[in-house]
């Protein structure tokens, strides 16, 4: 009888854990990594992360009727968030490129970015092949720095020394004492960082490079790709991207 008893209260708590462990698999929350050092597609204000991609977020969030959790982390990590599982997609200002589709699938195009050149405004620099020799500063894992770098030769720039940081900021603070030459980054960022720092910097009319953004998901999600590109095409169409874009641009500039 006593063994008899175990057994069934062996089985009765294996029924009382299943239902848990089923409601912690399928919980009610999407998890977005991010770098949130990047206005306006994300950034900080007060204690919330805010931007367009938080924004795009959250109208994916609600389409899967879930709620949305964000990492902020290091962008030269966020790779490893979806290989990981850390995360379900990342949403941070990422260019499509095809080092990093070998790790993760994207998805349709949201904006059409530049990287910016900015300089002290007496630099010698003029021009983005001006760049050739020089030292540059890049913020570390951005398509910036892989173009500085030049691992594979097919860049058509090639700088004496790039410095790797891991926030803009930083880059920009040495350029300001004289430590590099120039700074490459995404030109929303580029024009805030010049807009902060009018009577020293300048950003060059020469782009170093034009790009893509769009979404990361793990190799092989297809229903959360479909989804995400469901939420793209229709905040494309109703220019509703294209709204966030100036209503955050704005909110930084008067901010």
């Amino acid at each position: 009888m006593k063994k008899l008893k175990a057994v069934i209260a062996v089985c009765l708590a294996a029924a009382m854990v299943i239902p848990f462990a089923a409601c912690s698999k399928s919980n009610n929350k999407v998890i977005m990594s991010t770098n949130a050092q990047f206005p306006p597609f994300e950034y900080h204000s007060g204690n919330k992360i805010v931007g367009i991609d938080v924004e795009i977020a959250n109208k994916i969030a609600a389409k899967l009727g879930k709620q949305l959790d964000i990492r902020d982390v290091d962008f030269e990590t966020l790779p490893n968030e979806i290989t990981s599982g850390k995360c379900d997609f990342v949403a941070a200002g990422m260019s499509i490129t095809d080092e990093r589709k070998v790790n993760m699938d994207f998805s349709d195009p949201y904006f059409d970015a530049t990287q910016s050149i900015i300089v002290l405004k007496n630099s010698p620099v003029k021009s983005r092949t001006d760049l050739n020799g020089k030292t540059v500063g890049v913020q570390q894992g951005t398509t910036g720095d892989t173009y500085c770098t030049d691992e594979d030769k097919k860049a058509d720039i090639h700088v004496k020394t790039v410095k790797r940081y891991n926030k803009g900021t930083d880059a920009i603070s040495d350029l300001i004492a004289g430590r590099i030459d120039a700074v490459v980054i995404d030109d929303f960022p580029a024009q805030k960082f010049v807009q902060n720092n009018s009577e020293k910097l300048v950003k060059l009319s020469d782009a170093l490079t034009v790009e893509h953004y769009a979404i990361a998901v793990k190799k092989g999600n297809k229903e959360l790709l479909d989804t995400i590109n469901s939420v793209l095409k229709d905040m494309k169409s109703d220019g509703e991207i294209s709204k966030l874009v100036e209503q955050n641009k704005s909110a930084l500039e008067n901010g």
